[in-house]
């Protein structure tokens, strides 16, 4: 199968950062493939092979012959009822997506896809990125409703890596959690990586990258707070490690320590948490985009138990 070349302009987020860091964000793949790329002479810039150690400039044209990025299984192309396209033009599709429903395909996960379910429904999406993330510029849990992005086309993908990477999009999140946030406004500044003694966690560690999330309570129930998060960072399960980690995890998830009689109670089978709103300018016409995404029928439905006075 014969590979892509690709040209590309290196954007100012990146200037200045060794050539290997930078191109693992820009093109989304690893850091040990861009080394093997390096190493084989396949990326160049004004006709001269490039190593590890250069460092890029803004506006750099640098040329990727990208490896061969065919996914080992099909990705499968599988509809998925209750995925809404809140948006949708020549550059982005912005979908408000349903439980059950995972970004992209990965290892040990069997059940639908947004990039697969997109596909199937007749959506072009980029090619940018690992074949199996196609499109996919940030991602939310299975188990986590709301808005995502996707990319159409290489121009809007490695926009929007970069607008995501300055923070230049931002994200509100509403989550249920247990107890009573005090202070009712606040900040959860916590480094978060793997969790040291169960992979399939992760956890406050102090050896940790950097993670920020800003919360405020909109509504204290009976035993729970409803909360307005906004993040700083978007590490792997932010949300639901931060708020477990100052004693008050998301109803519902047990994962991370939430009460499974109270979950219980209030008929929630995964983490109480959705993406509500998305703010940003379109990463190819500037158009300023607000998009809103209404609490799915489950998160609705154990918000209306709690007038039933379901709780103790």
């Amino acid at each position: 199968m014969s590979r892509e070349l690709r040209t590309l302009s290196v954007p100012e987020g990146v200037a200045g950062e060794r050539i290997d860091s930078a191109l693992t964000r820009v093109l989304g793949l690893s850091r040990t493939a861009i080394v093997r790329l390096l190493e084989d002479g396949d990326i160049t810039s004004s006709g001269s092979q490039l190593s590890k150690s250069d460092r890029v400039f803004a506006g750099q044209v640098i040329e990727v012959l990208m490896p061969d990025q065919t996914p080992k299984d099909p990705i499968p192309l599988t509809p998925i009822a209750g995925l809404t396209v809140i948006y949708n033009d020549d550059d982005i599709v912005v979908i408000d997506k349903p439980v059950g429903c995972a970004a992209h395909p990965s290892p040990g996960w069997t059940g639908p896809t947004v990039v697969g379910a997109l596909m199937a429904a007749g959506y072009t999406i980029t090619t940018s990125g690992p074949a199996e993330r196609a499109g996919i510029v940030h991602r939310l849990d299975a188990g986590t409703t709301g808005l995502m992005i996707v990319a159409k086309n290489e121009k809007s993908y490695l926009a929007l890596k970069e607008m995501f990477r300055s923070h230049q999009i931002e994200k509100t999140y509403h989550a249920l959690v247990q107890g009573h946030m005090d202070p009712a406004t606040g900040t959860i500044d916590a480094p978060i990586d793997r969790h040291p003694k169960e992979d399939h966690r992760f956890a406050v560690v102090a050896s940790g990258k950097e993670s920020i999330t800003h919360y405020e309570v909109i509504e204290f129930y009976r035993a729970v707070s409803l909360v307005k998060v906004e993040l700083e960072t978007g590490r792997t399960h932010q949300i639901r490690v931060h708020f477990s980690a100052v004693g008050h995890p998301l109803v519902g998830d047990t994962v991370y320590g939430a009460d499974p009689v109270l979950g219980k109670k209030m008929q929630m089978s995964r983490p109480w948490l959705h993406a509500l709103e998305l703010r940003f300018n379109h990463p190819v016409s500037a158009m300023p985009l607000t998009l809103r995404a209404p609490y799915p029928p489950d998160l609705q439905s154990s918000l209306a138990l709690l007038s039933e006075a379901v709780l103790p």
